[in-house]
Formats: C-alpha cells, structure tokens, sequence
C-alpha cells in the first residue's frame, strides 16, 4: 500500500512537471510577451473590480442587518443618552464617508483602468484640492473633539447632590467587592497592610468610620434617580471597572482611588420588560437552549475590561436597580463590618 502511495505521488510529480512544460512551450507561439498586459486584460479587471465593489456592499448592508440587534440596549443613565448620541452621530459620518470614499475607489479603478491609447497625466499639486481634503476632515474632528470633550466635562463634574449613594468598588484578581457607608455617610479608611483573610479590602481597623460600613459580592444594589458615586481601587494589577449598560468605565489602579458618577434611569425590572432587550435575550437563550444550557434573564453588570490575568474572562458582577424604596428594603437587611466581626 505504501509503495503504491509513493508511486502516486511520483506520478502526479511527472505530470505536473509536464503540464508546467507545454505551459511554457505554448508561451512562446504568443506575439506578446507574457508580461504584457492587454487592454482586453485591463477591461476585464476594471468589471471584476465594479462586480467586487458591488458584491463588498452588499456584504456590508448584510453584516449591518445580521449583527444590529446584539448591540447594546439603550443607556439606563442620564449621560448614557448624551454619549450614545455622540456614538450615533460618529457612526453615521463614518458610514458615509465609508460609502463616499469606497464608491470612488471602484469607479476610479474602473474608469481609469489601462488602455494603450491613453497617456497618464502629470498632475503633481493643487492648492484648493488639499485645502479641501484638510479643512473638510479637521472641521469633521473638532465637530467630534468638541462635543466628546463637552459631555465628558459634564460626566466628570463635580457632584452637587446632596444625598447622592457612595459605594466602593475593590477589585482584585479575579472578582469585585462593593462597599457602602453606613448610616454616618462616610466610607472608612483603608491600610493594604491590614489585608487579610478577614479583612479582604483592607480596611483600617482603627478608624471607627468603618465599623458601620457594608460589604457585598456577587451583586450589588443601587436605586433608581439617584446619582451613584463610585469609588474606585485595585489591590494587584490594573483592572477596569466597565459598566456597558450605563456606558461607565474607569481603571482601578493600585495605589491609589479612582473615581466615577452617573444617575441610573431605568430599574433592573423595567429593562427587561424593554422590547430590544426581550428580543434579545431571546436570541441568548435560544442559542444557550442548542448548547444545553439553562435560559437567563436580563441582568446589569460590572465587567473588568482590562486583561487582568487567566481568569478575567470571569470577573464580573451583577448590579440591580431597584425604586428607592427597595433598595432602602435591601440595604437594611445588610449587616455592618462591626456587627460581622463581632459575631465571628
């Protein structure tokens, strides 16, 4: 069986060999030299090209269609709004300029493909076009510039609400710690030196503002209408803190705190009653129900959108919204680092 292999392949050796031979035999009863390109070769490039141009907007349009309904769902902050309107006015220019730009490609590529009677012009400079291709792209940018740099000023303003919700987010590899003031309204102070297992965040044991502090993992709650103020740090490497739904993300760097506001507008329950959101969950749990794995509900969530290490694919935690009157419900039931420590 072997040897009859080997002689196949030796075989097809030979005739390619051959095939290769009367290729370059049948070259020489041309007039033209190979590497003479016809105007027959130039005409049908120049149609190959417009047919590629327009099988590349096709394919375009279809991606835009197929994959439009697994974006996110609308912003559930109030400067979620203004930013997803920045992103929408970004998207739709450089779809245009996208489309202007392509189109001119593959007709150009067209139009002026080679032909033997015509001559290329020499055209080395024109002021007004360079102007026109400066001025028009810049004024586009500051456009841009302008407005992301007016909502971000907004974004990261100082707070002026008076009972504004503080919560603390640590990250470490590879999960979140949220952690709320007490009833004095104040966080405590935090030493890394007192890192421990009973002491995960590192909080200063000896400073009484700390003892009515809150701790929670898995998920966190946060009411409705109110601004959020979080607080942000990092006992190991840099993590990010990305909150897509409210469109908010900041780095929690070692050594130091880090900070980020917004006023969530729509509650957990009221997001998955959201048409786009039902559908796509939909979506979700039809391709989890293929997988043989159980449906899920819509859920917001804290992210680390930095690579962190192995396992930060995993890092996450749930936030719930709730109307201020659940969230005062939830928030008594939690228990003080104090009260915890003193029953341990």
């Amino acid at each position: 069986m072997s040897l009859l292999v080997l002689l196949a392949i030796v075989l097809l050796i030979i005739a390619g060999h051959q095939l290769l031979r009367i290729i370059e035999l049948s070259r020489g009863l041309k007039k033209t030299k190979e590497w003479q390109v016809s105007d027959t070769d130039n005409n049908m490039m120049g149609k190959a090209m417009m047919l590629f141009g327009v099988l590349f907007f096709a394919f375009f349009f279809w991606q835009v269609n197929r994959w439009m309904d697994r974006s996110l769902p609308p912003a559930a902050s109030e400067h979620g709004a203004k930013i997803d309107t920045l992103w929408d006015a970004n998207m739709w220019l450089i779809t245009i300029v996208f489309l202007l730009t392509n189109t001119f490609l593959f007709w150009f590529a067209y139009k002026y493909r080679g032909n033997s009677q015509n001559k290329a012009v020499y055209y080395p400079h024109n002021n007004k076009l360079e102007m026109l291709w400066t001025v028009v792209p810049a004024v586009a940018l500051a456009f841009i510039i302008i407005f992301g740099l007016k909502y971000w000023g907004e974004i990261m303003g100082n707070s002026t609400e008076k009972d504004k919700v503080v919560i603390e987010l640590y990250a470490k590899q590879f999960d979140w710690t949220a952690r709320y003031t007490g009833k004095d309204g104040q966080l405590g102070e935090t030493d890394f030196r007192q890192i421990s297992g009973g002491n995960s965040v590192g909080l200063d044991t000896t400073d009484t503002f700390g003892y009515d502090d809150i701790l929670v993992k898995n998920e966190f709650h946060i009411p409705v209408g109110k601004e959020i103020e979080f607080k942000m740090r990092s006992r190991d490497v840099i993590h990010s803190a990305y909150m897509p739904h409210f469109r908010a993300q900041m780095n929690c760097v070692p050594g130091m705190i880090t900070t980020f506001k917004f006023k969530p507008t729509k509650t957990t329950a009221a997001m998955r009653q959201d048409p786009y959101v039902i559908k796509m969950m939909a979506g979700i749990n039809k391709q989890r129900e293929l997988e043989g794995k159980e449906p899920v509900q819509f859920d917001y969530l804290l992210l680390c959108n930095k690579i962190c290490g192995s396992s930060h694919y995993n890092m996450q935690m749930n936030i719930i919204v709730d109307e201020e009157t659940d969230y005062n419900a939830w928030i008594a039931k939690q228990k003080a680092v104090k009260t915890v420590a003193d029953k341990k």
